[in-house]
């Protein structure tokens, strides 16, 4: 899985591509941001520029400031997105876990939402030229369609993403150019007084926030998708796509403006700054874009799900690689969860006016949680000042809490959706990562030293039917002297199994998203050996391929004689086979936890029963591997008291 470095050098393909992947969701807000704000107000020429001055704000201070020029320096190895983040901190912080799940949770919350709003207010355009059409179907028909390609890759059509992406800005631009060529003066607007006198003193004011942020939802999609595109090509493109954006929300302002005294009565401004003539092909254009807004948010969706799963923060799942493109994954379970939540979305609130209650309050939870990361990353990483890091922090969080609280208006119009997918997805995470605490801290370990004697024993001993010529367990311990004592379990008692090497594969996932590293220790010559693989959390664990690299390594070094030790096959060097033993391991009956211990593993293996087994997820080929169940006694039950009777004649 090697990176694209390429596509981080400044040149015009990379740029286009860049405009391809990163502002599909940022990109298309113009469509609806304007509509919301003003809604069913009377317009006044104070809510306009006031509007006007917080949407300039926002995408200063938030977009601009938080996310292009701080937050996209803080990169794993090249790679953003908020469990990247986590991963830089984990071992410093580890309690922020809560942190990354909340965010985690909420983006992909985001991501059953965004498909929905966008390509419903792009394909309401057409209501302009026929308001009796029911729109449903065609937004019904082009999310299926767009969640049945996923299955074959974006390689085909990706190539024309940017393209399309620099026509819908130049068309932007140019249409909020036409009006404002009327009406210089709306630059006014960029004066902040404007803003404060919004938020203070017009009715309500403070709650149009909720309205204001959907301009800069996209922004947490800069950062997660950095390792596409590189710092220096999202911050360069930003400037293009920036000025486009403001000169069409300026453009919407001017055109509102000569509407005061009036309200929308269901118009869109953005729609009414294309003449007739033009309307049908804006609109093509506009349901284009939105398309791309939809995959960026896809595939952003499946990049995040398969981060957790490495981080063991998600059940493991399927994933599939459909082109040789990096970045291209997919996941068909959440594939298929996010076709029929976006379905769902559209079939309750019908209209993208009604979306827009549910639109942006998970994603403003998303945010909080990235601040949060980004200051103990500024801090324990960076070694920058503390003072200086709270100083910003408590700047960043009360204009997001702000954000927050004005979308928590939103809960009661169909906030509550988001908020109920985001705990859903929170409970899943949490279950997963707290079961896996609970079975390593109870997991027992004893010293391998001490069956050194044994395994060399049985390995000779021709009494003991032979099971297979190398014997591979993976082990969790992270000391090369420890083992499980499961696996002593599984080779002298379960059922005694003779092999002429033993080896013991451990699976270290580093912070650094790409790394693919191994080592080799002997611990008894031709006897036992210990693996120990070092991944980064975004490398697929193919062990199977893994491991039969690191045989042929220690075969072409004659560090290890693999030649079969039956005499047959001995004395024409065949290699010996090889075995795969995996203990899965299911909750014992002796067993008395405690409440809340009780709720966590029961709900972890009802979610285990629906993912992969530990085979599948590990790569490892079916035909050389033995499953053996191993009952998990986490507290054993009280001793109980048996009576012996003597038996009667």
């Amino acid at each position: 899985m090697a990176k694209d470095k390429h596509l981080h050098k400044i040149s015009t393909a990379a740029l286009l591509v860049t405009l391809g992947i990163i502002y599909g969701d940022i990109g298309t807000s113009p469509l609806y941001v304007f509509k919301a704000i003003i809604g069913e107000d009377t317009i006044t020429e104070q809510l306009v520029l006031g509007s006007l001055s917080c949407v300039f704000w926002t995408l200063m201070l938030q977009t601009t400031v938080k996310y292009v020029i701080i937050t996209l320096r803080a990169d794993n190895n090249g790679e953003g997105g908020i469990f990247s983040l986590f991963a830089l901190v984990r071992r410093r912080a580890p309690a922020l876990v809560w942190v990354a799940i909340i965010g985690g949770s909420a983006l992909l919350a985001d991501g059953i939402i965004t498909p929905p709003i966008s390509v419903s207010s792009a394909v309401e355009g057409l209501l302009i030229h026929n308001p009796d059409l029911h729109t449903i179907p065609i937004v019904i028909a082009i999310l299926i369609f767009l969640f049945l390609m996923q299955s074959f890759g974006t390689k085909s059509i990706g190539s024309a993403f940017g393209p399309i992406m620099l026509i819908w800005f130049l068309m932007l631009a140019v249409l909020g150019w036409n009006q404002i060529a009327t009406n210089p003066t709306i630059f006014k607007a960029l004066n902040p007084y404007y803003a404060i006198d919004l938020l203070t003193h017009y009715p309500g004011g403070f709650w149009l926030l909720s309205a204001v942020f959907l301009c800069t939802t996209g922004a947490e999609a800069l950062y997660s998708d950095l390792g596409h595109c590189g710092r220096a090509n999202i911050r360069y493109t930003w400037i293009f796509v920036k000025i486009c954006l403001l000169i069409n929300y300026f453009g919407q302002g001017v055109w509102i403006l000569n509407l005061v005294g009036q309200k929308l009565d269901g118009r869109n401004p953005f729609y009414s700054l294309m003449p007739s003539w033009f309307l049908i092909y804006g609109i093509i254009i506009a349901t284009l874009a939105a398309i791309i807004a939809s995959q960026a948010l896809i595939t952003g969706s499946f990049t995040l799900i398969s981060e957790a799963i490495r981080l063991n923060l998600w059940p493991k799942v399927k994933i599939k690689y459909p082109t040789i493109l990096k970045g291209q994954i997919y996941v068909p379970s959440i594939n298929w969860m996010l076709m029929f939540g976006c379905i769902g979305v559209v079939l309750y609130f019908k209209e993208s006016s009604n979306m827009e209650g549910a639109y942006g309050l998970a994603i403003s939870l998303t945010m909080m949680m990235t601040s949060i990361l980004l200051a103990f990353y500024l801090i324990y990483i960076k070694k920058i000042s503390r003072l200086l890091v709270m100083v910003g922090f408590l700047f960043y969080f009360i204009i997001e809490f702000s954000f927050l609280v004005a979308n928590l208006s939103k809960f009661a119009h169909g906030g509550y959706v988001t908020l109920i997918i985001s705990a859903l997805l929170i409970v899943v995470m949490w279950v997963w990562f707290a079961a896996r605490k609970i079975k390593n801290r109870l997991t027992e370990f004893v010293s391998l030293k001490d069956y050194y004697p044994l395994l060399k024993e049985i390995s000779g001993d021709l009494t003991v039917p032979k099971y297979a010529t190398h014997l591979v367990y993976l082990t969790s311990a992270n000391h090369p002297e420890e083992i499980e004592s499961k696996i002593i379990y599984s080779i002298f008692q379960k059922q005694p199994k003779r092999a002429d090497i033993y080896w013991f594969v451990h699976i270290d996932v580093v912070d650094d998203p790409y790394t693919m590293e191994y080592s080799v220790k002997i611990l008894i010559p031709d006897d036992v050996i210990r693996v120990e693989f070092k991944l980064g959390f975004r490398v697929e664990q193919r062990i199977n391929l893994f491991f039969r690299r690191v045989v042929e390594d220690l075969v072409a070094n004659k560090e290890v004689d693999f030649t079969s030790r039956y005499t047959s096959l001995n004395k024409r060097n065949v290699i010996g086979d090889f075995r795969f033993v995996v203990l899965e391991k299911h909750l014992s009956f002796d067993n008395h936890l405690p409440r809340y211990d009780q709720m966590i593993m029961d709900l972890y293996f009802m979610m285990k029963e629906a993912s992969l087994s530990e085979t599948s997820a590990f790569g490892l080929d079916t035909s050389s591997v033995t499953i053996e169940k191993v009952p998990m006694v986490i507290y054993p039950m009280e001793q109980v008291k048996l009576q012996r009777i003597k038996c009667r004649g």
